[in-house]
C-alpha cells in the first residue's frame, strides 16, 4: 500500500504495558487516515522524500524547518516555539505575563504539571503536562517513570528541574536508549526519594509519595549494536526492514535509526 503526505510525530497509546504507535499522515494540513505501525515491524518498508516540507502550522511550502516543522519566522514567533518549552522555569503566565501567546500559554502553561523521574538508559528528570501522560514518556523511550511532584502551573515545575539537575541527567541519552542499554543499579522509587530530598523547601509542599511506577515496553524485534542516525535531506529513499520502534525512532535491520519527529512537516511517499 502506498500514500503520500506530510509527516507527523507518531501517535502512541500505552495498552497493557505496550507502546501502541500509529502514523498520523496530513496532505498538507488536512488529516488523512493514520497508519498503524507496530503490525510493520519485521517487514519493509519505503519512505521517499519528495524534496520539500510544508509547515506544520500554516502548510506553507518550504526548503528547511526550524524546530518541529516550522518556518523560521514561525520558529521566531510561534508559542510553540518559546523558550518556556526548552526551559520551563522561564515561563511568566501565572502572573499573567506571556513569553508569546496569552491564550495559548494560558491553555497550555497554566495547568497541572508534573515532574518525574524517569529510566532511559539511565535515570533522568523531566517536566510535562498531565495531560501528556504518558506519552511524552513514551516518546522520550522511558521504560520506568514515576511522578516526582505536582504543581499547578508550568513554571513551578521548572523551578524544581532546575534545582536538580546537578544531581541527576536531564536529558536522555538517545544513542544508549536505541541500543536498549539501560543501566539501573538502584530501584527506580530510591531515586525519586533521594531526588525528593534535594528539592528546595520551599517547592516541598508539591512533592508526591506516590508509588505507582509506569512500566513500558517497546516493540523492537531487534536493538541495534551501533546507531546511525537517518535525514530524509541526505538520504531521500530509505527502504529498509523495520525491526523496532522506541520513542520517537524508528529502527531497521542494518541499525539505523529515523527519528519520525524531527521530520515533521516533509512530504514523503511511504509504501508499507
Amino acid at each position: 500500500m502506498q500514500v503520500t503526505g506530510n509527516l507527523r510525530k507518531m501517535a502512541t497509546e500505552l495498552v497493557a504495558g505496550k507502546a501502541i504507535y500509529s502514523l498520523p499522515i496530513k496532505d498538507i494540513l488536512t488529516p488523512l487516515e493514520p497508519i498503524a505501525f507496530n503490525p510493520l515491524i519485521g517487514n519493509v518498508i519505503k519512505l521517499e522524500f519528495e524534496g520539500y516540507i510544508n509547515s506544520v502550522l500554516s502548510g506553507e511550502k518550504i526548503k528547511k524547518a526550524f524546530g518541529e516543522g516550522l518556518t523560521y519566522t514561525e520558529f521566531m514567533e510561534s508559542p510553540q516555539a518559546s523558550p518556556s518549552i526548552i526551559r520551563p522555569e522561564l515561563s511568566r503566565i501565572h502572573e499573567g505575563v506571556a513569553i508569546r501567546d496569552y491564550e495559548w500559554e494560558v491553555k497550555h502553561h497554566l495547568q497541572p504539571h508534573s515532574v518525574y523521574i524517569s529510566l532511559t538508559s539511565g535515570f533522568k528528570v523531566g517536566v510535562t503536562r498531565d495531560t501528556n501522560i504518558p506519552y511524552r514518556w513514551i516518546d522520550q523511550g522511558a521504560v520506568q517513570a514515576v511522578k516526582l511532584a505536582e504543581v499547578p502551573y508550568r513554571q513551578l515545575a521548572g523551578l524544581i528541574e532546575v534545582s536538580l539537575k546537578d544531581h541527576i541527567a536531564d536529558k536522555t541519552s538517545w544513542q544508549r536508549m536505541l541500543k536498549g542499554v539501560i543501566e539501573n543499579p538502584k530501584d527506580i522509587l530510591d531515586v525519586r526519594n533521594e531526588m525528593a530530598e534535594l528539592v528546595p523547601d520551599e517547592l516541598k509542599s508539591y512533592l508526591t509519595d506516590s508509588e505507582d511506577v509506569t512500566e513500558i515496553n517497546y516493540p523492537v524485534e531487534l536493538y541495534p549494536t551501533k546507531v546511525k542516525s537517518l535525514k530524509l535531506d541526505k538520504e531521500k529513499i530509505i527502504e529498509k526492514k523495520l525491526m523496532g520502534i522506541k520513542g520517537q525512532y524508528l529502527i531497521f535491520d542494518d541499525g539505523t535509526v529515523l527519528n519520525v519527529r524531527s521530520h515533521s512537516g516533509y512530504r514523503v511517499a511511504i509504501e508499507y
